[in-house]
């Protein structure tokens, strides 16, 4: 287990990194354990003493398990901060089942009819808040109503929707 003989970095390469790659792969996956197969080697060959090494597998799989696990913050991190201009919110999961999908679009529809069914004005308020983004004193002056009014309107909108939904 424990390895005498100091080995140059591309001999160790050979040996190890079949080895490397299926420890990483069932971490990272195929494709990220590639890179990170070669960083391990990278980091060996920076250290520079790796001839000193007495176990240089037990090494790079602990250098290994340590890039693996900086991959799987950066991962978790970017999933959860960054957003790119193909991904849709409302876009359904990969893993939705037809029954899910189906559910979500009965649902889809059922509040696109409770807000054609709402009353003109009450409707107006509505899309003028949540399609276009106005604030209520926005809405008030453009309609010529009130604050209150709005907010009013924006209740009874919400109520009928959330109604319609449960339905």
């Amino acid at each position: 287990m424990f390895e005498t003989k100091p080995r140059p970095v591309g001999e160790l390469f050979e040996q190890h990194q079949d080895e490397l790659l299926d420890f990483l792969s069932k971490r990272v996956g195929k494709t990220d354990a590639q890179d990170l197969v070669q960083e391990t080697f990278v980091r060996l060959v920076r250290r520079g003493e790796h001839r000193s090494i007495a176990s240089p597998l037990f090494f790079l799989r602990k250098i290994a398990s340590n890039l693996a696990r900086d991959h799987s913050r950066r991962r978790k991190f970017e999933s959860s901060w960054l957003t790119f201009p193909g991904d849709r919110v409302d876009a359904p999961a990969a893993e939705e089942t037809p029954a899910e999908r189906l559910e979500r679009e009965e649902r889809a529809r059922l509040f696109r009819a409770a807000v054609a069914e709402l009353p003109p004005r009450c409707r107006d308020v509505f899309v003028l808040c949540f399609v276009k983004k106005m604030a209520a004193p926005e809405i008030a002056q453009r309609l010529g109503i009130s604050d209150s009014m709005v907010r009013r309107h924006l209740r009874l909108a919400l109520a009928r929707c959330r109604e319609a939904i449960k339905k």
